[in-house]
């Protein structure tokens, strides 16, 4: 599999920064791609809304947010350094093609809803600024694709330079709105206490959530983390896993701030003065200049607005190349995904524009954040499933106390999302003049979305279990060998493949050597990857394979049995005897039955082969 975002892959080295703070330095950098994507235009509108609609109450959705935030991305970013793969490249090895497709396709989807905030948002910043009718503004927005593979083609360093000039000015925008607003700090304060004041409450809370914690940027934020070079050691990795999340708290909490600021606009502006409806954006900024009295504050706003849409379309867009490149591994040109991704949200825009008119981009860009937080459950919960798994992750995979509490952040999501989706369909059920055509179609939609989910989260206990029956056999080994006066071999190795056979192999071995042998299990590895990398190779494979050579070890050791292991890499008729010839041993002992592979190495012409190549006798036993 290729590498993921290859061009831009291991471009920035942390290596020989004589000082900390130079080192922590080239670390950061990645967290600030993914906090715009948590002030983007889609928030701007659910915050707008929940501002308005019911003053500071919803502040603490937004806190709770960026928590959840935080430590999702924390995730995201230890699943890239560890792992070097990113979301959809290691959910890509772990599922059927099938269930990659579907997962692909919602990936899509949520992408492209937060592409169309993004052009939205940016659209109505233009409008706003200049003047420009909303359909020519979506349209100009085709453009920043072009600045995006200019960026790319300079360095990961400056684009994330790029995007930091950008997040700094929607922040001071904010910070002169806040100074002009004048907010009521006994009732931001209040806010912070969880509340829920009606139903309508909870669409946007859920709207909020969607548009904080975006499922793209688990995907993203897992790539980006790979730009940076260091030593792949424990100590290296250590490092860079702790200044990854130095890295995503400031960036996620100059995030939060933004959102806070906008919320807190809203309801020091509009709930406070009784407009209650002030969902539009556009409704918003023509308000500002008669309610805060000045001119200033409508043109910083248009301004945070085209930056925010500016700097969150270009993560957006390099998120889909990683979503194709990592669950299709199909790669094509940059520029060429990146105007498909663009043309996915522009095409919907100009639709709905043009058909309803510039009113309703508010209700869209709500419509989009909600999109986005049902397209959730199925990025969130591949991610706990791979940090949590030992193996995949090296030792570097979370506690007990971080999976416990990843596992009810994502409970909170999916039962939101699912409450919200049973709501819609009944309301649409109610209202619909033919619900017999929502009976069959929406409403097995959903279920078969819920039955992926659940698949989802339970396929992979399951499919670990089935690993722990089928290669756990030396647990049942009965290691009842006949009795003989003396044994003569000392040192004895013995080819194992995790099958049933290897029971039969090692009871012969311990039949020829006794209690007193010196045993070596030797296993090969034989993927594509071992063939081409050799030793180098660090694949899932491979680390299965390592564990489970280890636990044999332990097994028989405790048994008493003095054993040492050995893995090799490559076609078994080529590496067994470089590893025979190179020890000192006095048989060799084989099952007849594993994988293909290792059929084909007993049965055969290959047999022989092997038998040639080795300076000892060669014992096949048969189950």
């Amino acid at each position: 599999m290729s590498k993921s975002l290859e061009e831009v892959n291991q471009s920035v080295s942390t290596l020989n920064k004589k000082s900390v703070f130079r080192k922590i330095l080239a670390f950061f950098g990645p967290a600030y791609l993914i906090s715009v994507g948590y002030m983007d235009p889609g928030n701007w509108a659910t915050d707008i809304a929940g501002g308005s609609q019911f003053g500071y109450a919803l502040l603490w959705v937004l806190l709770m947010s960026n928590i959840m935030a935080l430590l999702l991305q924390s995730l995201s970013a230890r699943l890239g350094i560890v792992t070097q793969r990113d979301l959809a490249q290691a959910s890509r090895e772990t599922y059927s093609p099938f269930i990659n497709y579907i997962l692909y396709f919602l990936a899509e989807i949520a992408i492209a809803a937060c592409d169309l905030a993004e052009v939205l948002g940016m659209a109505i910043g233009i409008n706003l600024l200049f003047d420009i009718p909303l359909i020519e503004g979506v349209l100009i927005t085709v453009l920043d694709t072009f600045l995006l593979l200019f960026l790319i083609n300079k360095g990961i360093r400056k684009m994330e330079a790029f995007i930091i000039v950008l997040v700094a000015i929607i922040g001071f925008s904010f910070i002169f709105e806040m100074i002009f607003a004048q907010p009521e700090l006994d009732k931001v304060l209040f806010g912070l206490i969880p509340s829920m004041p009606n139903e309508a409450a909870l669409y946007i809370a859920i709207g909020i959530i969607g548009a904080t914690v975006m499922p793209h940027n688990l995907y993203l934020h897992s790539s980006l983390v790979q730009t940076r070079k260091f030593e792949r050691t424990t100590v290296g990795i250590k490092q860079a896993l702790k200044y990854n999340f130095i890295d995503s708290t400031i960036a996620l909490n100059l995030a939060f701030l933004v959102n806070a600021a906008i919320l807190i606009l809203a309801a020091a502006t509009f709930y406070r003065n009784g407009m209650f409806e002030v969902a539009e954006i556009q409704d918003a900024h023509r308000f500002l200049e008669p309610l805060l009295g000045s001119k200033l504050a409508p043109i910083l706003f248009a301004v945070a607005l085209i930056a925010a849409g500016q700097s969150s379309t270009i993560t957006g867009t390099l998120a889909g190349q990683i979503v194709m490149e990592g669950y299709l591994n199909l790669r094509i040109q940059p520029w060429v995904r990146r105007i498909i991704t663009r043309l996915i949200a522009i095409v919907p825009a100009v639709i709905v524009i043009t058909i309803y008119g510039e009113s309703v981009t508010g209700k869209l860009l709500i419509l989009s954040q909600v999109i986005l937080s049902l397209q959730l459950g199925f990025a969130i919960i591949p991610l706990i499933h791979f940090v949590s798994d030992k193996s995949k992750m090296k030792g570097f995979h979370i506690g007990r106390i971080t999976q416990i509490a990843s596992w009810i952040i994502a409970t909170i999501i999916v039962s939101l999302n699912a409450k919200l989706v049973f709501d819609e369909i009944v309301g649409w059920l109610e209202t619909s003049e033919n619900p017999l055509l929502l009976w069959l179609t929406v409403v097995p939609l959903a279920i078969s979305f819920l039955i992926l989910l659940l698949y989802i989260v339970f396929k992979p206990f399951i499919a670990k279990s089935k690993i722990d029956i089928q290669n756990h056999s030396p647990h049942s080994l009965k290691l009842q060998f006949s009795k003989v006066g003396s044994y003569t071999k000392k040192n004895i190795a013995v080819s194992v493949d995790f099958s049933s056979a290897d029971e039969v192999a090692l009871n012969n071995a311990f039949e020829l050597g006794g209690i007193e042998a010196q045993y070596t299990l030797i296993h090969v590895v034989e993927t594509v990857g071992a063939m081409i990398y050799g030793e180098h190779i660090d694949d899932h494979e491979t680390l299965v394979d390592e564990k489970l050579l280890e636990e044999y070890k332990a097994i028989l050791t405790e048994k008493g049995f003095k054993v040492a292991i050995q893995l090799g890499f490559g076609k078994p008729n080529k590496v067994i005897p470089v590893l025979i010839n190179s020890g000192n041993f006095d048989i060799l002992v084989m099952g007849t039955h594993g994988h293909t592979g290792f059929k084909d190495l007993v049965f055969g012409t290959t047999v022989d082969k092997l038998r040639h190549k080795i300076s000892i006798p060669l014992l096949i036993v048969k189950k």
